[in-house]
């Protein structure tokens, strides 16, 4: 009897032993597995320095000068940077504020003898699109609205598909005139011309 219950035991330890080694193995597998998931091992995204917006290419602006409807309408940043306004030609407009932009219109009114104290207000009508891929039911470019976030993004591309890494995503931003690719959580406020990734989740 002694010796059916010594057996008993050493079976009970050997199965113990046997499954904590399979835990820790599945353990070990799945951190693993979570270190090398797509984007896990990009840098977390920059926060943006707060300041005025600056323009970009393909958004639009409304110009009015006071007391001068012709030249009063809707302009768009070309892809060499600049906005084509009437009696003054292109104008670069890419990389500045909107204050700015007022400036150098009033200066070149000034310049070309068209008004003497001319009066500008420039203000941003479209904004650049966002884009987003990977792993979203409707993969595409989305028009931007100022507070969007990486989830609602994601919310207007029709949600998450089943594959999805929901936890965060991967956002490619122009930052001092340089393409940065960075981690970012789903609540991330984006900026115009943001390119958001959502991966595919391993498991």
């Amino acid at each position: 009897m002694k010796l059916f219950y010594a057996l008993q035991r050493h079976r009970i330890t050997s199965v113990f032993l046997a499954f904590r080694k399979a835990a820790a193995t599945t353990a070990a597998a799945c951190l693993l597995l979570a270190a090398c998931a797509p984007g896990s091992d990009l840098p977390p995204l920059p926060a943006t320095q707060a300041g005025p917006y600056r323009l970009g290419t393909g958004e639009q602006v409304r110009i009015v000068i006071f007391g001068q409807e012709q030249l009063t309408g809707r302009f768009t940043v070309n892809d060499r940077g600049n906005i084509s306004v009437p009696l003054l030609g292109p104008i670069p407009a890419s990389g500045l504020t909107t204050s700015q932009l007022e400036a150098n219109i009033a200066e070149e009114l000034r310049d070309k003898k068209i008004l003497v104290s001319p009066s500008v207000s420039v203000e941003v009508v479209t904004f650049r699109p966002v884009f987003i891929l990977g792993e979203v039911v409707k993969p595409g470019q989305y028009p931007y609205e100022p507070g969007m976030t990486a989830l609602t993004t994601v919310a207007i591309a029709g949600g998450f598909t089943y594959r999805a890494q929901t936890g965060y995503v991967s956002i490619l931003r122009t930052i001092n005139g340089h393409s940065f690719e960075g981690r970012a959580m789903r609540g991330t406020p984006l900026e115009p011309g943001d390119v958001v990734t959502v991966f595919e989740r391993y498991f």
